[in-house]
C-alpha cells in the first residue's frame, strides 16, 4: 500500500511541507509563510519563530500574536524621539538613569537609528538622547564596506510636551 502525504488541515494528498513547530504535513493552500526579515530587528530570534513554515493552528496560536506585538513594536519605534550627541542643549534636561543602548552591524544609518529605537520601544521609552552613531570601513583594499554602530541612552517623557515643543 502507498503513503501518502496527507495535510493534516484539509486532508489533501498533496503535502509537502512540514510546519516549524509541530513538524505536521500541510500543503501549500493551508500553510502560513512567515518572511526572513519578520523579526529582523530583535538581537536574538527565538527558535520557534526562526522557520518559515507554518500550520494554521501553531501560527494563530503561538506565531500571529507574537508578530502582531513585534509590529506594533516597531511602529513605536518608528515614534521614537532622537536626539543626537551634537544636539545637547536640547536634551540636556531629560533625565534617564537607564543604560545605554548599543547596536553594532548595521548596514546604513537609517538602520542604526531604527535599531536603536526599536531596542528604546522594547523597553517602553519614547526618547533616545546622546545617540552616537559611528560607522568603520573594513576589508582590503579593492573592496571595501561600511558596517555602521551606534548607541544611545533611553528616557521616557511626556509625549504632550514634546508635541507642544517641537
Amino acid at each position: 500500500m502507498k503513503v501518502l502525504n496527507v495535510c493534516t488541515t484539509c486532508k489533501n494528498p498533496k503535502a509537502t511541507f512540514h510546519c516549524g513547530l509541530c513538524q505536521e504535513l500541510i500543503c501549500k493552500k493551508c500553510a502560513q509563510f512567515l518572511q526572513e526579515d519578520s523579526f529582523s530587528l530583535l538581537k536574538k530570534i527565538p527558535q520557534e519563530f526562526a522557520h518559515s513554515v507554518y500550520c494554521i493552528p501553531c501560527f494563530n496560536d503561538k506565531v500571529g500574536p507574537e508578530l502582531d506585538t513585534y509590529n506594533e513594536t516597531v511602529e513605536r519605534a518608528k515614534n521614537v524621539f532622537v536626539y543626537l550627541i551634537g544636539q545637547s542643549k536640547e536634551y540636556r534636561l531629560i533625565q534617564s538613569t537607564e543604560e545605554p543602548v548599543t547596536v553594532e552591524n548595521c548596514a546604513d544609518r537609517k538602520e542604526t537609528l531604527l535599531r536603536l529605537a526599536f531596542l528604546a520601544a522594547q523597553g517602553n521609552f519614547n526618547v533616545l538622547i546622546g545617540v552616537d552613531i559611528q560607522f568603520k570601513k573594513s576589508g582590503d583594499t579593492s573592496y571595501k564596506t561600511i558596517t555602521w554602530s551606534g548607541t544611545g541612552i533611553p528616557a521616557l517623557v511626556d509625549e504632550d510636551k514634546m508635541k507642544r515643543r517641537y
